[in-house]
């Protein structure tokens, strides 16, 4: 067993169907580490893209950049809040968005909301996502 592997174990009741991209719980040992919501600009605050698989990718790769401060990584991520401007654009482009997910969190995944707002504070902003992760107990 990998020794900087989260102990973890994902919650499924038997006569639940399987989730498909997020699970439906966790119970995880360890160290807590909690990230701010995060939206998909760069280093410098720009936002590169406009669409959103692009900023969700961002996003990811910011909180991602944050856990690394906590020797941690995408494979500690137990929980991942998503707010997004316009549920009709998550919806159409789940497959864009899929591709950019597993390319930043591997096959990682947490329990998961996604929740639709009005408007974030950043005018440019598509998507929010705030991040809980746990690294193994020491």
């Amino acid at each position: 067993m990998n020794p900087m592997a989260t102990e973890r174990h994902t919650l499924k009741p038997a006569h639940w169907p399987r989730p498909s991209g997020y699970s439906n719980g966790i119970v995880a040992t360890g160290r807590q580490i909690f990230v701010a919501g995060q939206v998909g600009w760069d280093a410098h605050g720009k936002f590169n893209s406009a669409r959103l698989a692009d900023q969700v990718k961002q996003a990811l790769q910011n909180i991602c950049e944050v856990l690394a401060e906590a020797k941690a990584g995408p494979e500690h991520i137990v929980r991942l809040t998503w707010y997004v401007t316009s549920r009709d654009e998550y919806i159409s482009d789940l497959e864009g968005i899929g591709a950019a997910y597993r390319e930043v969190m591997g096959k990682n995944f947490p329990v998961m909301s996604v929740v639709q707002v009005v408007a974030l504070m950043e005018a440019k902003a598509k998507v929010e996502i705030e991040a809980t992760a746990v690294l193994p107990g020491v």
